[in-house]
Parts: structure tokens; C-alpha cells; sequence
């Protein structure tokens, strides 16, 4: 398996699935006469990002590393998404960024050194496959898994394969 097979279409399938479960929960809101921000807003813990921090999260972890992983220069997208269809298109853009990259430009990936910030005013660098492997995936997955969680809290009917996408 490639270095892009292992990340890139990792990356893109699961913000897909994210994008049918926020789609799940936007119609449980209405069926249930919810005000969707009560579901944009939930926390698992008042310590926790609410829903829609954790949707950001997921899309910077997913296009920030792409990013890294094909030496280019890291996407902004600033936080201010506030309902159910602004998730939706920033999950588009990122998917479509991700999309944009050429899997050759992943080619050694692998073996490159990747510095990335690791708290206030610090970095850290290790290889491509360190940072796929135990930062990238791992940051991605619980962000995901939390807003999956939130959700599953809140009442939303979701299910493992809503999580692993059609």
C-alpha cells in the first residue's frame, strides 16, 4: 500500500461518513422540533468542544496533515461555522483540497521530517509515517469519534456503520 492510499482516501471517506451523520442529526433536530444549535453546541463534557468544534477539528486535522504529507502550504480555514449546512461545506472543501492533491506528491512522505506544533511555543519533528501513524490518524479519529459521540447522547439514531461510511 502507498504512503497516499494509507492517509488521503483514510481522510476523505471518513469526512464523507461525518457528512451523512451530521446530515442524520440535522434531521433528527427537525423531527424532533430541536433547535439544531442545542446539537451544534452539545458537549460531552463542559471541558469538550461542542459538536461543531470537533467537526472543525476533524477537517483541520485530515487537511493540515494532507498538507504536510505533500509539502504544501497548510490550508486555512477559519472557525466560524454556526449551522449544520456551513459544516457540510467546510467538510467539502476539505475533501475537495484533499481531492486537489496529486497522490504522487505523497511519494516519500514516509521517510520526510515533519515539524508541526505541540503546545505554545514548541514543535515537534518526526518522520511522515511517525506523524501519520500517532498523530495525525489517532487526532483525526477522535474528533470523529467524539462528534459521533455527542450525537449518540443527544438521541441521534446512529449506528457503527454510520461511523465506517457506506
Amino acid at each position: 500500500m502507498s504512503f497516499y492510499d494509507g492517509s488521503a482516501p483514510v481522510f476523505i471517506h471518513t469526512l464523507t461518513a461525518l457528512s451523512a451523520i451530521l446530515t442524520k442529526a440535522e434531521a433528527y433536530a427537525k423531527s424532533q422540533s430541536i433547535d439544531p444549535d442545542a446539537l451544534l453546541n452539545a458537549q460531552l463534557h463542559p471541558t469538550m468542544y461542542p459538536l461543531k468544534r470537533q467537526v472543525q477539528a476533524a477537517c483541520d486535522a485530515a487537511a493540515r496533515g494532507c498538507a504536510r504529507f505533500a509539502q504544501l502550504d497548510m490550508p486555512s480555514f477559519p472557525d466560524t461555522e454556526t449551522t449544520f449546512a456551513e459544516l457540510h461545506a467546510r467538510i467539502d472543501k476539505v475533501v475537495s483540497s484533499i481531492k486537489a492533491i496529486a497522490p504522487d506528491k505523497f511519494d516519500g512522505a514516509d521517510k520526510r521530517e515533519i515539524t508541526f506544533p505541540s503546545g505554545p511555543n514548541q514543535t515537534r519533528t518526526v518522520t511522515g509515517q511517525q506523524y501519520l501513524n500517532h498523530m495525525a490518524l489517532p487526532n483525526f479519529f477522535f474528533h470523529c469519534t467524539t462528534a459521533y459521540d455527542i450525537l449518540r447522547h443527544k438521541g441521534v439514531e446512529l449506528g457503527k456503520r454510520d461511523f465506517l461510511g457506506a
